[in-house]
């Protein structure tokens, strides 16, 4: 019994390791929530996104994902630590956490819905290579109201294709996914701008975008 479970929930995360997701569980909920808000997402393959906007993202959420299992487990434990001291929660989810939660879970910090996407992000880090993960990750994110993937933001906000995002747009989309609901790409306010300069500045700290070359092997 138990390895048909493990096979039904497998089956349809290899599925996507090779076919573009048609939706995502953040999509439906987004469209449910927010009616009346125009909605918009468009499928950019890998290749067809600039590496700016690769980089910027990793820069901004997970600076190690070229190199973990799908956990970083030092920020795991420092999350777990202002837990324990009743400070705010700092995030821990690696881009492959998001992915799995993006695609697949809802919004929330339950124990239960950890749990899942823990589950979830394991089968994923098997299953699909890093690039894989990559791109559907730069896909899937929601970057303003409505809004998915850079495909969908880069022709609305900059009116230019993903291929062509210039390191500083690509910061400006990478610094709204804290709360894409509140902050804008568009119109940046002053946190914005100042979270896109520390991204750029990560961004080269990392080496640029030949610091995900080893994604293309």
């Amino acid at each position: 019994m138990l390895a048909v479970v493990l096979l039904a929930s497998a089956g349809p995360i290899l599925l996507l390791r090779w076919v573009a997701p048609p939706t995502t569980a953040f999509m439906l909920q987004s469209r449910l929530s927010a009616m009346g808000v125009a909605f918009s997402h468009r499928w950019v393959d890998y290749a067809q996104i600039s590496p700016s906007a690769a980089l910027a993202v990793v820069a901004a959420e997970d600076q190690d994902f070229p190199y973990h299992s799908g956990f970083d487990v030092d920020s795991i434990a420092a999350a777990l630590d202002d837990q324990r001291a009743a400070r705010r929660t700092r995030g821990a989810s690696t881009i492959t956490q998001q992915v799995a939660k993006n695609l697949f879970l809802w919004p929330g910090r339950s124990w239960l819905r950890k749990a899942i996407e823990a589950y979830l992000t394991a089968w994923i880090e098997l299953l699909w290579p890093k690039r894989r993960i990559l791109e559907v990750y730069l896909n899937v994110a929601q970057l303003g109201p409505g809004i998915f993937g850079v495909g969908a933001a880069s022709e609305l906000y900059f009116y230019k294709e993903a291929a062509l995002l210039t390191p500083d747009e690509s910061a400006l989309l990478a610094a709204v996914l804290p709360n894409p609901l509140r902050l804008r790409a568009d119109r940046p306010s002053d946190y914005v701008i100042e979270r896109r300069d520390w991204i750029l500045e990560h961004m080269r700290k990392l080496g640029g975008p030949s610091y995900l070359a080893a994604l293309d092997g």
